[in-house]
């Protein structure tokens, strides 16, 4: 298993793609593309977020509190079996300030401890404890699978300042009858044709070369939840 945690602001915003040409010269000249875009090409992200059946947690993370938290299952393109890695990840944000702490386990034993609450066997303490926050969380808001959410990824790192991450996500699907991202095979359109998400992760403010770049190709930043647009999508309830 491996842990890694984040804790930084990010900023979104909904662009097109003739944006996104406007920018990219900027982007090439101050950030590198992050190891997992191999020769230029995006990567599949797929996550399997919980919630429970009257959409408790996506509902109350709409309502904008000044604390929220979600729980997520992710993994880096569609698994090829059981024995590929995913993570279990807590995203929670604290006055605009984004932490993730996240556990990566085999596929095969992330079912078995979504069915059973049986963790993975392991000695290392700080796996277990991130273990335990994810069983008290649950204990707290029962959740269980609800909705995939699956996109493509291009992302970048500033070559001066490595924690200054962007990234675009486009061909964004959703998908709330199949669960299995093991077989996982497409789903609903999140945003119209010729959309994307750019956001940028740091852990202080933008920085001004990339403030001026997006003033210059007209983005300006939204308030923008995947699995909360999906929601209004679904249900218009809110």
């Amino acid at each position: 298993m491996a842990i890694t945690t984040f804790k930084r602001y990010e900023k979104k915003f909904i662009i097109t793609k003739e944006q996104q040409k406007l920018l990219l010269p900027a982007v090439n000249e101050h950030m590198s593309e992050d190891p997992y875009c191999l020769d230029g090409k995006s990567y599949r992200l797929l996550n399997l977020y919980f919630d429970d059946d009257e959409n408790s947690v996506i509902i109350n993370s709409i309502m904008k509190p000044k604390y929220k938290e979600k729980l997520r299952l992710r993994c880096y393109g569609v698994p090829e079996n059981g024995d590929s890695t995913v993570y279990f990840e807590i995203k929670s944000k604290l006055y605009g300030i984004v932490a993730k702490r996240r556990v990566g386990m085999k596929y095969s034993d992330a079912l078995e401890y979504i069915k059973s609450g049986r963790h993975p066997e392991t000695d290392v303490y700080i796996y277990n404890q991130v273990l335990d926050e994810i069983d008290e969380l649950r204990k707290r808001k029962p959740c269980h699978p609800r909705i995939i959410i699956a996109y493509d990824r291009t992302a970048y790192f500033q070559r001066d300042r490595r924690s200054v991450r962007l990234t675009f996500d486009e061909n964004i699907v959703t998908n709330r009858e199949n669960l299995d991202i093991l077989g996982f095979d497409g789903g609903k359109d999140l945003l119209p044709p010729g959309y994307l998400i750019l956001e940028v992760k740091t852990p202080d403010t933008i920085p001004l070369w990339m403030s001026k770049a997006f003033s210059e190709a007209g983005v300006f930043m939204t308030s923008f939840s995947k699995y909360g647009r999906e929601y209004r999508n679904t249900y218009s309830q809110i």
